[in-house]
C-alpha cells in the first residue's frame, strides 16, 4: 500500500482541473461560486472537467451559502441535482448540513445519501461548526459511503484547530468508533502546518486559495500545487 499523502485541490473549471493534476493533485473538489464558499457545479461543468482529467473528482452538494440545507423544497432540489450528477457519471461527493442549533441535519443528509446509493462522500467543514464534534461523528457513523471528514479542527481555521486535529488523529489510530473516516485537513492550511500535522499521523490535505497565489480570481497554479506535492512527499 502506498504511503503517499493525499492532496485534494479545489477546482472551479477545466483549466483549474488540468493545472491541479499537472501539479500533482490526487483528487479535486469541484465547486462553483467561491464567494458563497463553494456551491454545486452544473452538470455540464462536471462533465467538462471529467473529460479534461483522469483523477478522482468529488462534487460539492450545496445550493446556498452556509451549512443549513434549507426547507423541504430546497432539500428536494438538491437531491434532484445529485441525481442528475450521478446520471452524468459523478461517483464521489462532498456534503454536510447542520440544524440551526448545530446538530447534524440527519433528514437532509440521509435524503442525499439515499440518492448517492453507496457513492463515497466527504462530510465537509460543517463539522467545525457543530455543537458537538464527537457526537456528530457518532451519529453519522453508520451512513453508507462516508469515508472522509474535511476539517480545520476549528471554525476559524487550522491555526486554531491544530490541537483538535492532533487529538482526533490519535482517536482514529486507536480505532474509536466514529473516527474511521479519513481526516482531510483544510481551511486556512499553510505549508508551515505540515510538520505538526504529519507528525500526528495525518495523511490527507485540502487546499483552495493556497493553489492560487494571485487570489480566487486567478486560476490554479500548477507550480503552487507542485510545491505542496513536494512538501508532502519530502
Amino acid at each position: 500500500m502506498s504511503n503517499r499523502a493525499v492532496l485534494e485541490v479545489i477546482a472551479l473549471d477545466e483549466r483549474d482541473a488540468v493545472a491541479a493534476q499537472a501539479g500533482g493533485a490526487d483528487r479535486l473538489e469541484l465547486v462553483t461560486d467561491m464567494a458563497a464558499d463553494g456551491l454545486t457545479p452544473s452538470t455540464a461543468g462536471f462533465a467538462a472537467i471529467r473529460a479534461a482529467v483522469d483523477i478522482p473528482l468529488r462534487v460539492m452538494l450545496r445550493l446556498t451559502d452556509g451549512f443549513q440545507a434549507g426547507d423541504a423544497g430546497q432539500v428536494a432540489a438538491l437531491a434532484a441535482r445529485a441525481a442528475e450528477l450521478r446520471s452524468a457519471g459523478a461517483t464521489e461527493f462532498v456534503l454536510g448540513f447542520l440544524t440551526a442549533d448545530g446538530e447534524p441535519d440527519l433528514v437532509a443528509v440521509e435524503r442525499l445519501v439515499a440518492v448517492l446509493d453507496g457513492c463515497r462522500w466527504t462530510f465537509h467543514r460543517a463539522i467545525d461548526r457543530a455543537a458537538d464534534r464527537d457526537g456528530l461523528r457518532k451519529r453519522l457513523a453508520d451512513l453508507p459511503g462516508l469515508d472522509t471528514y474535511l476539517t480545520a479542527g476549528a471554525a476559524t481555521g487550522v491555526d486554531d484547530g491544530l490541537a483538535t486535529l492532533t487529538a482526533e488523529a490519535a482517536r482514529a489510530r486507536s480505532g474509536e468508533p466514529g473516527y474511521e473516516p479519513q481526516i482531510l485537513v483544510g481551511g486556512g492550511l499553510r505549508l508551515d502546518h505540515l510538520p505538526t500535522l504529519r507528525a500526528a499521523g495525518l495523511t490527507a490535505f485540502h487546499i483552495g486559495g493556497a493553489a492560487r497565489p494571485q487570489g480566487w480570481t486567478s486560476p490554479v497554479s500548477p507550480e503552487a500545487v507542485r510545491e505542496w506535492r513536494a512538501a508532502l512527499d519530502a
